[in-house]
C-alpha cells in the first residue's frame, strides 16, 4: 500500500526565529513524514550574527540551508549594513527575489505571516505577508519575472496567526515586557495543528537562536524562562488561515456581466 503524499512546504518569514516560533511544528511534522521543507527569511544578511543561528535552527527542523532575501530589519541597522530595509525596498524588487526562491524550491504549500503581523505587529512581518501574497500569485505566471526561472504555482497558501481564544498566557507574558498583543477573530482560523509530538524539535530550533534566547523581551527569551510544562503548552499548537493562490475553478461568487 502506497503511503499518502505529504506536500512540500516552504515557509516565508521576516526574521530568523520567526520560522521556529510560528511554524516550527508543522515544518518538523512535514519533514518527519518525508516531505521537502525549506524557509526563506526576508531580513538579515548572510554574514550577520544571526545567520549561523538560523542555519542551526533549520538544521534542527530538517528544513535545509537558509534562503535569505538579504534586506535590513526595520528596527536593527546592523542586520544588513548597506542594504535597504525590507520596509523601504522597492516592492517589485522584493517580489522578484521571493519569486526566484519559490520557482527554485517549487513548494506545494507556502506559509507566511498574517496581515496584522503576528502578535506584535512588527512592520517586517506585515511587509513579508504582503510580498508573499503577491509573489505566490506572480510565481505561476510566465510573463512575470522571466529571469526568476520557470513558472511554478503553489497549490496552497497559509498565514500563521493567533486567534483571540488561543493567546492565553502569552498575552500576560508579552504585555509584561511592554509588547503589544494583536490577535484575529477566532473564525479567521481555518486550520489548527496539534504539534505536541514535535514540540521537542521545535524547542531545539527556538533555542538555536541563542542571541534572542539570552534577551529579556524577545519571545524566545520569554519562553526560555518558563517552566517546561507551561512552555510546551504554548508551543504545542499552531494556528493558520488558508488563503487562496492562483485561479479558482467554479467560483460561486461571480461578477455580474
Amino acid at each position: 500500500m502506497n503511503s499518502p503524499h505529504v506536500p512540500s512546504l516552504l515557509g516565508v518569514f521576516a526574521h530568523p526565529d520567526d520560522e521556529s516560533l510560528l511554524a516550527g511544528g508543522v515544518l518538523a511534522q512535514h519533514r518527519a513524514a518525508g516531505a521537502r521543507t525549506g524557509v526563506v527569511t526576508a531580513t538579515w544578511a548572510p554574514d550577520s550574527r544571526r545567520a549561523p543561528e538560523l542555519a542551526a535552527a533549520l538544521a534542527a527542523l530538517g528544513a535545509g540551508a537558509p534562503r535569505l532575501l538579504g534586506y535590513g530589519d526595520a528596527r536593527n541597522p546592523e542586520s544588513a549594513p548597506g542594504e535597504s530595509r525590507l520596509v523601504d525596498a522597492p516592492l517589485d524588487e522584493a517580489i522578484g527575489r521571493l519569486v526566484t526562491h519559490i520557482r527554485d524550491f517549487r513548494p506545494e504549500i507556502v506559509v507566511t505571516h498574517d496581515a496584522v503581523g503576528q502578535l506584535t505587529g512588527h512592520p517586517d512581518h506585515v511587509r513579508t505577508h504582503q510580498i508573499t501574497l503577491l509573489a505566490v500569485g506572480a510565481a505561476g505566471l510566465e510573463p512575470l519575472y522571466p529571469e526568476a526561472g520557470a513558472p511554478w504555482q503553489p497549490s496552497a497558501l497559509y498565514a500563521a496567526t493567533h486567534p483571540e481564544a488561543g493567546v492565553g498566557r502569552l498575552r500576560t507574558l508579552l504585555e509584561r515586557v511592554g509588547k503589544s498583543v494583536l490577535t484575529v477573530p477566532n473564525a479567521y482560523v481555518t486550520t489548527t495543528v496539534d504539534v505536541s509530538p514535535w514540540a521537542g524539535v521545535k524547542w531545539s530550533a527556538i533555542l538555536a537562536h541563542q542571541g534572542e534566547v539570552a534577551r529579556e523581551r524577545p519571545l524566545p527569551g520569554i519562553l526560555a524562562r518558563l517552566p517546561e510544562a507551561e512552555r510546551n503548552e504554548i508551543i504545542s499548537t499552531e494556528s493558520f488561515t488558508r488563503l487562496t493562490p492562483g485561479p479558482v475553478a467554479g467560483d460561486p461568487y461571480r461578477l455580474l456581466a
